[in-house]
């Protein structure tokens, strides 16, 4: 196994930002597909695994793969361990290991396919998909040993990889948010279950800071957790089929004043304009801050913190609803692509369903406390963890996000407004109408914007 110079980690936790995202690169090539690459019966893609099948009818599939990981430090030396089983049952493939930092991933991904040199394999965030299938980067998975079966799969994970009925990757894992919470400190100021509405999590924070003198919820500025404030009030971003921009809508502008009137009220602090995130994680895991938002790969962090390490005091629940009574939070996760310039595609495909099959997902989630994106790999095992299980749970109430090429960018302009928002520098209804309005100029001309 040949392993790249590491790169670096991917930071505390490993979701699509799009804060920076440079523009969008021009098609240049048309998307690849790798039909024909079914082996014709030299490969098995089950379930548990694929394994060669004995016998002379078809020699073996031999070649290189370039792969680069964006897992975390913590993940990346499991997923290297994964590519060194691959390369023990499949002799004839070798496999070039490299692990990227997670938020220099795509960028790197978009220079390296412009100049011919992109990896064979990317692990790829769901955010970045839709840019790069615009963009002509990704080979088209269907009729391929890696094609994923929907029925296979959670819902909404196979979504964020299909355009216009082609599969362009594999989800590997997934995750959501949820409501993480102190369960000391609610037993401190007598409450006895996790908030159901953003209104009573309001009265939870206040109610816990005024009995123990901690923060009631921390908040992060970042736009990806604007979304479960947006789906409680039963509107999105944007609507693709009328292509509508609804982020400065009524609903949505109901759904942000929520979220910034837990600052204003005192049930959240001020949140930094740099660096929100790290700063909700430090405060929680220090039993500063009774509530956060936030997704399984804050767990590990969380517990290594002072107000968890070694208890059981750290509870999960789904975000709470809105004002409409529904509660609703972004399906996230990441899936392996293919470049569509890949030099041994048979190979490429081979090690794609490999890494995602059903086996690897349940010992990834073992292993690492990751959600599988299969529905086979929550076993007994899988389950019994409560973490796990509590984040399946909140799976539930997942929403896919619209398939766009723009994603990225349309997250980092959101993001500046909503930071502006929560920090009291304007309105919700300025932010979101200026967000909508950047929108429309710079990444979704034509679209609409309905009248207020």
């Amino acid at each position: 196994m040949r392993r790249g110079t590491a790169a670096g980690a991917a930071g505390p936790h490993s979701r699509a930002r799009g804060a920076g995202a440079g523009p969008r690169r021009p098609a240049s090539r048309r998307v690849r597909r790798l039909a024909g690459l079914l082996l014709a019966g030299a490969v098995t893609a089950a379930g548990t695994g694929c394994s060669a099948l004995s016998g002379d009818e078809e020699p073996p599939v031999t070649g290189t793969v370039t792969f680069w990981d964006t897992s975390n430090e913590t993940e990346a030396p499991f997923f290297n361990q994964l590519v060194a089983a691959f390369e023990k049952e499949y002799p004839e493939i070798d496999v070039t290991y490299v692990n990227v930092p997670f938020f220099e991933a795509r960028q790197r991904f978009l220079d390296a396919a412009a100049d011919g040199r992109a990896p064979d394999v990317l692990r790829a965030d769901v955010g970045w998909t839709a840019g790069f299938v615009a963009d002509g980067l990704l080979a088209d998975l269907t009729g391929t040993v890696a094609e994923p079966d929907p029925q296979d799969f959670l819902e909404n994970t196979v979504a964020g990889v299909t355009f216009d009925g082609a599969v362009h990757g594999v989800p590997q894992v997934t995750d959501t948010l949820a409501l993480l919470y102190n369960k000391a400190l609610f037993e401190e100021a007598g409450l006895t279950r996790p908030p159901r509405d953003w209104t009573e999590l309001r009265d939870y924070a206040l109610t816990v800071k005024e009995e123990t003198g901690a923060e009631g919820i921390v908040l992060n500025t970042d736009a990806y957790y604007a979304l479960p404030f947006l789906y409680g009030e039963g509107t999105d971003l944007v609507d693709p089929a009328s292509r509508t921009i609804t982020v400065a809508g009524g609903p949505a502008v109901r759904g942000v004043t929520t979220a910034a009137g837990l600052v204003s009220s005192g049930a959240a602090p001020v949140p930094p304009a740099e660096d929100a995130y790290s700063a909700m994680q430090s405060a929680f895991k220090k039993g500063e801050a009774a509530m956060m938002i936030n997704g399984p790969w804050s767990v590990a962090d969380a517990q290594d913190g002072t107000a968890f390490r070694g208890t059981g005091n750290l509870g999960i629940a789904p975000v709470p609803a809105g004002s409409t009574g529904i509660a609703g939070s972004p399906t996230g996760g990441h899936s392996l692509v293919i470049s569509a310039d890949s030099r041994h595609p048979a190979a490429a495909a081979l090690f794609t369903a490999f890494m995602t099959a059903t086996e690897q997902q349940e010992k990834a989630a073992v292993a690492l406390d990751l959600l599988p994106a299969r529905k086979a790999a929550y076993s007994e095992t899988v389950l019994a963890d409560p973490v796990r299980n509590a984040f399946y749970f909140a799976h539930t109430k997942s929403v896919a996000r619209p398939p766009l090429a723009e994603t990225a960018r349309m997250f980092g302009i959101f993001q500046e407004h909503y930071t502006a928002v929560l920090r009291g520098e304007t309105s919700p209804e300025a932010g979101l109408d200026a967000t909508a309005r950047t929108w429309r100029d710079e990444l979704l001309t034509g679209w609409i914007i309905p009248a207020s």
